[in-house]
């Protein structure tokens, strides 16, 4: 039976139009009154976040959703969700649906942390007696007892994440859709969001999963489907989905610099292959160090700084993942205002195919920003024979290998 339906969809936004988060009455009319604010200035453009999209997902599947930032990824979950309607096209949903997306979706803020979670099984169609019944679960799985009767607006990102989750996977929805859930949380909290999702598809339960750590799509999603720029570029297995997105880029992504919002203090300007002298390259080969370098903004002193990246492959298995706080001390010297290059680099160990490159920035591991990078392809290395081009594996190292013939004493 087919759990979730979408038909020639599309969504379109007006660029220009004011959006803002959560206010009350008074200053939502008190914004509309003003001129020029709340509505549609003369420089208003439109965008298609959605266009002509045709999806089907039977119960009990396990869809990821890849792309890059602004591909489409939420905005068809919102759609699904009901969050927002679909300017062209259909879209159906069969069953209650519990989602899991923006920090603020779905969640009250003056509300406590209890309000919360009957306020979500009402909007789910749950009996205020269905979710008592539950409600020790959601609360043991979020961690967050101590904090029941804190308003929503004093949890950090993480302790909301951790309830909204806990909501969203106990309370019995038919179709699940989730939207970075790895994007904040401890490696524990992460395991356990793996580990409920695998049980929703062995329980017949519809997941749709959306997610920029391309190992866990692979672990979880024997499906995935592509977004680029708002259309399906590629709808099949998640293997050859993720061979097709990591090679999307090809060489041009060796460089890419970013656009950061002016009111935010940490600004990163740039993610560069170079070699070890920070010239840039084009051609990395497997059989040389392979450099990065990092170039970033701060406008004020931020306590604490970490940079950290993961690298990941074609096929969606995460290679590698460091951080800056792992040989620097906490409180170290970039973390005064001003620029800052910081370069790492890689022995020679990876083996020649193409990878992701993601980033993080920030103060705490709440608040480090997650950022597509990087796709880029690291060469054969010289001399490299085919046959060990071809041969699948996590590290490629030269090791010395020696033979000689044994001499056996006789027996006596």
């Amino acid at each position: 039976m087919v759990a979730v339906e979408v038909s020639k969809l599309g969504k379109r936004y007006r660029l220009g139009e004011g959006f803002h988060g959560y206010r009350t009455l008074r200053e939502s009319i008190s914004s509309m009154l003003r001129p020029g604010r709340g509505g549609i200035d003369g420089a208003t453009k439109e965008i298609w976040a959605l266009r002509d999209v045709d999806l089907e997902v039977s119960h009990g599947d396990v869809v990821g959703v890849i792309g890059r930032n602004g591909a489409g990824k939420t905005t068809l979950l919102k759609v699904l969700a009901r969050i927002t309607e679909p300017t062209e096209g259909v879209a159906r949903t069969r069953g209650r649906v519990g989602a899991l997306l923006d920090v603020g979706t779905g969640f009250h803020p003056e509300l406590t942390g209890r309000e919360n979670v009957y306020l979500n099984g009402a909007v789910l169609g749950m009996t205020r007696r269905d979710v008592r019944r539950r409600f020790d679960e959601i609360v043991a799985f979020a961690e967050v007892e101590r904090f029941l009767d804190t308003p929503l607006k004093r949890f950090s990102s993480g302790m909301y994440l951790r309830l909204a989750f806990a909501v969203a996977a106990h309370l019995e929805p038919d179709v699940v859709v989730v939207d970075e859930i790895l994007a904040v949380g401890d490696a524990e909290f992460q395991r356990r969001c793996l580990g409920k999702m695998s049980q929703f598809g062995r329980e017949g339960r519809t997941v749709l999963f959306v997610s920029h750590d391309l190992g866990a799509v692979a672990q979880l999603c024997g499906r995935s489907v592509w977004l680029d720029r708002g259309t399906v570029r590629f709808d099949g297995p998640t293997d050859r989905a993720l061979e097709l997105y990591a090679a999307s880029s090809g060489g041009e992504s060796y460089r890419r610099e970013f656009v950061s919002d002016p009111s935010e203090p940490i600004h990163l300007l740039s993610v560069e292959v170079t070699d070890e002298t920070g010239k840039p390259r084009t051609d990395p080969r497997r059989d040389e160090p392979l450099t990065f370098q990092f170039r970033f903004r701060l406008l004020e002193r931020v306590p604490a700084l970490d940079l950290g990246f993961r690298l990941t492959d074609e096929r969606g298995a995460r290679v590698m993942e460091d951080y800056w706080s792992d040989t620097l001390p906490r409180e170290h010297a970039a973390s005064e205002p001003g620029d800052y290059d910081v370069h790492v680099t890689i022995p020679p160990i990876l083996p020649a195919t193409t990878y992701l490159l993601e980033v993080w920035i920030g103060s705490t591991y709440d608040e480090l920003r997650h950022r597509d990078a990087l796709s880029f392809r690291l060469l054969p290395g010289e001399g490299d024979r085919q046959e060990a081009i071809e041969r699948r594996r996590l590290v490629q190292s030269t090791l010395k290998w020696a033979a000689r013939p044994r001499v056996l004493e006789e027996s006596r």
